[in-house]
């Protein structure tokens, strides 16, 4: 597993036909070490998806992909602050100018981005 760039997928799920689980997968695929948080109980890739709303402490995070809309976003701005991310990667739909700009204010690099292109073409 590849430490360096552990990534959080917030808004995980078993459903194969989401693209936060395709994420998963191709971050599995790639050897990058990755934590699913979402709201849905069950396995990803061996992983248990851990419960976004008991906020679960993770240690040495570098990447923080989001695949759940703005609007329920708010709830979440300080757990998200709070994993000290070095990055975080909005999806397409999820882009969130407010969330952004706190973001950057604490030094953290924010992407309007897909997870799946950037590994596909090696730019994670």
């Amino acid at each position: 597993m590849n430490p360096v760039k552990k990534t959080v997928i917030i808004g995980a799920t078993e459903n194969k036909s989401r693209y936060a689980y395709l994420a998963a997968q191709m971050l599995d695929e790639h050897q990058i070490e990755f934590v699913p948080v979402g709201i849905k109980r069950g396995l990803v890739f061996g992983k248990e998806i851990l419960d976004l709303r008991q906020r679960p402490q993770i240690t040495n995070v570098h990447t923080i992909t989001l695949y759940i809309n703005p609007n329920n976003q708010l709830e979440w701005y300080d757990y998200i602050l709070s994993l000290e991310p070095k990055r975080v990667i909005f999806n397409p739909g999820t882009e969130n100018p407010q969330l952004e700009k706190l973001l950057n204010e604490k030094g953290i690099d924010s992407l309007e981005a897909c997870t799946l292109v950037m590994l596909r073409t090696n730019q994670f």
